[in-house]
């Protein structure tokens, strides 16, 4: 517009809160997340290992009417069934990979196609700091993965409240810290990698193919090493395996992890937790590191 005309008007609608700012992120993100039907039926398919848990935990609860409907070998079946935390670690076991997965199809393509089209410096010339760029970024795959993770397992264990007694919810406490606390452990842990995967490999599909680098490889690296030198502590570089401490840790009691190399090693379990921290502080720096105004080219 010739700004000779005059007749260019400064913005007058409502201003975002500076607190939420970063939400501006997610809410366009989220739109083409969900317009694509391969990003929602990985959703669906994610919500089965909760969904057979809340069918078992009902008919738990309902053995009797499965025996008047003449079900008795279900019923008798059902009847060693204990909704407990090694119920809880199963569940979530599943649910580790299918998040992980989740997160390594989107999360690629969340910081490249800005540093490719270097869009980040008009991100970053408006009152938009890198903090609340990272927060908005990360806040689209924390919200996709705790629909799978925390979320439905918060009504899983309400379920089993309102199926049994609150004795039941009051003895078990240590699984609702488990449920929350360690799911958040590794929504951020992944989704800080993820982000920082996609900052520093600019395709898509060699970030994708990292990230399962970092998953798989790294886990059977840890392996030869514990088999070489005869130790537990190669099994830090294996992510699965640090979440299964903090998840025993938490749903079991389990303050040692038993590692299986010939004569069995164990593990303190906040070692899983430490080196999800280190991995998550890492990859925080990474992102620290790219994430800049300005790309100066020596």
């Amino acid at each position: 517009m010739a700004v000779y005309k005059r007749t260019y008007t400064r913005y007058t609608g409502p201003l975002t809160n500076e607190r939420w700012r970063f939400t501006i992120l997610p809410r366009f993100m989220l739109k083409t997340v969900f317009s694509s039907r391969i990003a929602l039926l990985a959703l669906l398919i994610a919500m089965i290992p909760h969904l057979i848990a809340l069918v078992l935990i009902y008919l738990r609860s309902h053995v009797d009417s499965l025996i008047a409907l003449q079900l008795q070998d279900m019923a008798q079946e059902l009847q060693y069934l204990n909704i407990d935390g090694r119920f809880f670690l199963v569940v979530f076991a599943f649910e580790t990979f299918i998040s992980f997965a989740i997160v390594a199809f989107l999360g690629p393509g969340l910081v490249s196609p800005d540093l490719s089209n270097n869009a980040l410096p008009l991100y970053l010339s408006r009152p938009f700091s890198r903090a609340e760029y990272v927060m908005g970024k990360l806040s689209v795959l924390a919200l996709l993965t705790s629909a799978v993770t925390w979320i439905p397992g918060l009504l899983l264990f309400f379920l089993q409240t309102v199926m049994t007694e609150l004795s039941w919810a009051t003895g078990n406490v240590r699984i609702l810290a488990g449920i929350v606390v360690g799911s958040w452990i590794w929504i951020l842990t992944t989704s800080m990698l993820a982000l920082a995967m996609s900052a520093w490999v600019k395709w898509r599909t060699i970030a994708t193919a990292s990230l399962l680098g970092i998953y798989f490889v790294a886990a059977g690296f840890g392996t030869v090493t514990n088999e070489i030198l005869n130790t537990g502590y190669g099994t830090v570089l294996n992510m699965a395996s640090n979440m299964r401490m903090v998840w025993r840790w938490f749903f079991l009691g389990e303050s040692v992890y038993r590692v299986e190399v010939g004569p069995s090693v164990t593990l303190p379990a906040w070692t899983g937790l430490a080196a999800m921290a280190v991995i998550c502080s890492v990859a925080l720096l990474l992102l620290a590191w790219k994430i800049r105004p300005a790309e100066v080219v020596r």
